[in-house]
């Protein structure tokens, strides 16, 4: 039996974990399974989100792969660290994990990549019917983030990024290469805030170095969610001179942006990748695997929703799919015996279906190899295997959705133009070892840290350099900075 432990920072914290008690569960329950223990692994994470779609312990299936010699299912258990410190019988919670092996509650869906999970289905409910869900919870979305709000909204890193394109815009001028009009773009614009500074003090540097930018700047704002976008419309409403917006898919911009194609000198972007759908790849003794999932509510949370609604269990998964089709306010009206109290009882329903999702997982071999994988449109999976290759036993996110928005963003950029993004990035693949870095959740969406390693690769085969920094504008923050710009 291999025991993978992934918690480095809390070994080496001034209180360290104490694994003893945990190691001395994992072996009671694997002692007293049917497992065959030569073919167990055992992972331990510390899951930093609290809302996320784990158990305190789970179990997956390894399947064999063609090549593979021994052949038969291995398994691994994986246990969450940060609560199973805290349970009393955790063998029991171990033992449980393992009866639940193809039986974990009721199933939303079939086995599928992660990236095609049912679960993207609800982060994409969360953002179309933001406003029903913030009425209910009485907070705003950004109130979810860690320390209540974004990174970016930040003044000094706002000046920084503009006067770096003011310096771009006066050499362009002195050679009478400066377009008229100056297009900005902001993906992911949110509710506006970072907006309102960027152009704020866009405003005000201007005046300050008499440049007449400002009266020619087009600054567009672009983001999945129609609520987010009228707050930010508000928001900057005395820049509105100077403001557009669109809704967009934020993994395909040129669908929306293509009449800003090499006309942006900036593509910011602030906190979406992290928020796109994502595989993720795994390595076990030097075979890859893609890891697949199936959305599930547990047994005894399933009956009790199903209750609240006068349904049978069995009936959940069909009220669920109807939910992420229809969304809280029609499926309300389309079901107003299941909730007669109007679309505030159906977003109730959602968010205790939310909380109550977990994922299943197993591992299944790349049987055609990565050449015949595709992580995106034009973006081959063979491109991974330095990637994932370069530690040992690892698993890792793909990062498609993110990949996606990448490259489909650098045709929007001017030959002088920057992408500039901030996100929680994993800039080597060794960090993937230490932590878990995702799913979690966030109120209703989900988060995954970032594959910055695949982005750079992307970026490098297209003709940009692709760089990270650490952000520097908030002491103590996991965000770093992304910036990529056309080789010189």
């Amino acid at each position: 039996m291999q025991i993978d432990v992934r918690a480095a920072d809390r070994l080496r914290a001034k209180t360290p974990l104490d694994l003893a008690p945990v190691l001395a569960a994992i072996t009671e329950a694997a002692r007293d399974s049917e497992l065959d223990l030569g073919k167990l692994r055992v992972v331990c994470d510390w899951v930093q989100y609290r809302q996320n779609f784990r158990s305190v312990a789970d179990i997956r299936r390894i399947m064999p792969g063609a090549l593979q010699a021994n052949g038969g299912d291995s398994y691994e258990i994986a246990v969450d660290l940060r609560r199973a410190t805290g349970v009393e019988d955790l063998a029991g919670e171990l033992k449980a994990a393992i009866a639940r092996i193809g039986n974990a509650g009721q199933y939303l869906e079939d086995w599928r990549t992660g990236s095609e999970s049912v679960i993207w289905s609800f982060n994409g409910l969360y953002w179309n019917a933001l406003g029903l869900w913030e009425q209910a919870t009485g907070r705003e979305y950004e109130q979810a983030l860690p320390g209540g709000e974004t990174d970016a909204r930040n003044t000094e890193m706002a000046r920084d990024l503009i006067l770096k394109l003011f310096k771009i815009w006066d050499d362009l001028g002195a050679r009478k290469a400066l377009p008229e009009d100056l297009h900005v773009l902001e993906l992911g614009v949110g509710n506006g805030n970072q907006a309102k500074v960027w152009l704020d003090e866009f405003r005000k540097l201007d005046r300050e170095n008499h440049r007449d930018y400002y009266s020619r700047l087009h600054y567009l704002m672009a983001d999945y969610s129609p609520h987010v976008l009228e707050r930010a419309r508000q928001n900057v409403k005395e820049h509105a001179a100077r403001c557009s917006s669109l809704v967009m898919d934020a993994r395909v911009p040129t669908q929306t942006l293509g009449f800003l194609r090499s006309k942006a000198f900036l593509v910011y972007i602030s906190n979406v990748y992290d928020n796109l759908p994502t595989d993720e790849v795994v390595r076990i003794g030097g075979h890859l695997y893609i890891v697949q999932v199936r959305a599930y509510i547990p047994h005894d949370a399933a009956a009790e929703i199903a209750s609240s609604v006068g349904i049978g269990a069995n009936e959940l998964p069909e009220l669920v799919n109807r939910l992420l089709q229809l969304g809280p306010e029609l499926l309300a009206n389309a079901a107003r015996d299941r909730f007669p109290g109007g679309p505030y009882e159906a977003v109730m329903f959602w968010r205790t279906v939310w909380e109550n999702v977990r994922l299943e997982e197993r591992y299944v071999p790349f049987e055609e190899g990565l050449d015949a994988y595709r992580i995106a449109e034009g973006i081959s999976g063979e491109l991974l295997r330095p990637i994932v290759t370069a530690v040992g036993d690892v698993r890792m996110h793909i990062s498609n959705g993110a990949a996606s928005s990448f490259l489909d963003s650098l045709p929007l950029l001017h030959p002088f133009g920057i992408l500039q993004c901030h996100d929680i990035f994993v800039t080597d693949a060794s960090q993937y070892q230490r932590s878990f870095r995702g799913p979690g959740k966030y109120d209703g969406s989900v988060v995954n840290w970032v594959n910055g390693s695949i982005l750079a690769a992307v970026g490098r085969r297209n003709g940009y350099d692709v760089e990270y920094e650490t952000f520097t504008h908030r002491t103590g923050s996991n965000i770093m900075t992304m910036i990529a710009r056309l080789q010189e």
